[in-house]
């Protein structure tokens, strides 16, 4: 998980993982932000909703197979660095986006732009652990991944309304602003972070072992079956629930203010027993959706619905990137990039599936779909919960963060 910095003083730590925090607040902004502008970027760019939806779809899979092979390939550069480089190209990528008028690039752009994402993941996530002690590493890992929550809970939203009042390229300018400072913030007060890793060869043997794959398959479950509904919520809450306008951003808020609770929650849980939390996590998913599914037509449940999403959803975040980590052993740097590959892939394949729903039946289709995938992981949790990281491997890999011995995994 990265050479631990016990030079850091507290106030140092923090600032490094606040800077970590507003990267990821800037690289889940741009990931979410088309969800909430569906509508704009098809009608600007002459596709069908569907079509657009495959913006989200793009991304994602440039997160699941961009992310780890960029890590690979940066696996041993130092950490600042690949950060820094990250946001440059983000940058680059981001205007790149609003400066096109062809749904072909716009695409490839997204793609690119996951990419960078997973790169930048892995490299934060490496970051922070190294600035902080290692009985603290669930919650540095959740102070990352809540810079992506608290996107949803501020930059989707607010970005629906930019979007709304200066067009969806107006959108994507401010987040290219914040992007820059986020740049120039890395440079200041992000310390060196030397990599620990092996070769990516090395690296891979651990990395993609079957107890790693098996969290890594629910880790896509869960996210297949949160964002096969939630990338067409905005047409659920028109045509089903009947909220239009404003209201919509509400409701969006309402979920991203969930999903930062949960992911600065998770952390906690986490550290005290990750394992049991994708289980109950999983099912709370499920629960959710299904709540969704049947008071759909109600605006107050279908609120608390999303509500329940947004806290189990994400509070499981940081317990899929300990666990992956910890049963990767010496793969532990690899192995980094990988919860956020497999959230990726999930995703693609969710809003895949959702799209074909909606596209063939009604909006309510897409959450039964992410609802069928949801029971399907509840099973599977339970299987993985006794999973346990190598022994060897965690005692022979410096950087490897084990779980608290007195949990059983």
């Amino acid at each position: 998980m990265g050479t631990h910095q016990g030079s850091l003083s507290p106030t140092r730590a923090n600032l490094a993982l606040a800077t970590l925090f507003v990267g990821m607040f800037v690289m889940g902004g741009t990931e979410l932000l088309v969800v909430g502008l569906l509508d704009l970027i098809a009608a600007d760019l002459r596709v069908s909703i569907p079509a657009t939806g495959a913006l989200v779809t793009a991304y994602a899979l440039g997160l699941a197979i961009g992310g780890p092979i960029l890590t690979a390939l940066t696996i041993r550069l130092n950490r600042r660095t690949v950060l820094v480089g990250a946001l440059a190209l983000f940058v680059l990528s981001s205007l790149i986006t609003v400066l096109t008028t062809s749904y072909g690039v716009v695409v490839a752009s997204r793609a690119v732009t996951g990419a960078l994402e997973g790169l930048f993941i892995a490299a934060a996530f490496a970051a922070g652990i190294a600035a902080v002690p290692p009985a603290r590493a669930g919650r540095a890992m959740a102070v990352v991944i809540s810079g992506a929550a608290v996107s949803g809970a501020l930059g989707a939203p607010v970005g629906t309304l930019l979007g709304q009042a200066l067009g969806w390229r107006g959108a994507f300018t401010a987040v290219g602003g914040v992007a820059v400072a986020a740049l120039v913030a890395t440079l200041v007060l992000v310390p060196s972070a030397p990599s620990a890793g092996d070769g990516a060869v090395r690296q891979a043997r651990s990395a993609f072992a079957p107890r790693v794959l098996a969290v890594l398959g629910l880790t896509v479950l869960v996210f297949a079956a949160v964002y096969a509904p939630l990338t067409y919520i905005v047409p659920f809450l028109q045509s089903v629930t009947g909220i239009s306008g404003a209201l919509v951003s509400v409701f969006l808020l309402a979920y991203g203010v969930a999903t930062a609770v949960g992911s600065f929650g998770g952390g906690r849980f986490a550290d005290a027993n990750a394992a049991r939390t994708l289980t109950v996590g999983t099912a709370g998913v499920a629960a959710c959706l299904l709540m969704l599914y049947v008071a759909g037509t109600s605006a107050v449940p279908v609120a608390v619905a999303l509500l329940a999403l947004g806290l189990f959803a994400m509070g499981m975040a940081p317990s899929m990137q300990y666990r992956v980590v910890s049963l990767a052993g010496p793969g532990d740097t690899l192995a980094q990039s990988l919860p956020a590959s497999a959230a990726g892939l999930g995703t693609a394949l969710g809003s895949f599936a959702g799209g074909m729903a909606i596209g063939a039946f009604t909006a309510s289709t897409a959450v039964l779909t992410g609802l069928v995938i949801a029971v399907l992981g509840i099973p599977a949790a339970w299987a993985a919960s006794f999973l346990r990281p190598p022994t060897v491997g965690a005692a022979t890999s410096p950087a490897a963060v084990p779980e608290p011995a007195r949990i059983p995994a």
